[in-house]
């Protein structure tokens, strides 16, 4: 039986993309404007473990979310894993 070639392309195809940028859709206008910027700076290059990182915030209430990206808190217990910490060093990048 022959398998099917792994793919090394960590790149989700542009219609994952825009599901999860549908999902990223949040109550307080506050993350959503993190959240644009983002897309707007690193939607085309996200890579798979980007997208968990990103999924794991998202998972946050709004409240909580919010304080991570104005850094009045920091990522801890669950949240404390590599890919988390980079998408939300990318997120709170100074408003250009």
């Amino acid at each position: 039986m022959t398998q099917a070639p792994v793919s090394t392309d960590l790149t989700p195809d542009p219609d994952v993309l825009r599901r999860i940028r549908w999902r990223c859709r949040r109550g307080l206008l506050e993350n959503d404007l993190f959240i644009d910027k983002f897309f707007e700076r690193h939607g085309e290059n996200l890579t798979t473990p980007l997208v968990q990182g990103l999924l794991e915030l998202m998972e946050l209430s709004d409240n909580d979310l919010l304080d991570l990206l104005l850094a009045r808190k920091e990522p801890h217990g669950d949240l404390l894993k590599p890919e988390v910490v980079q998408v939300l060093s990318m997120m709170r990048v100074a408003k250009a």
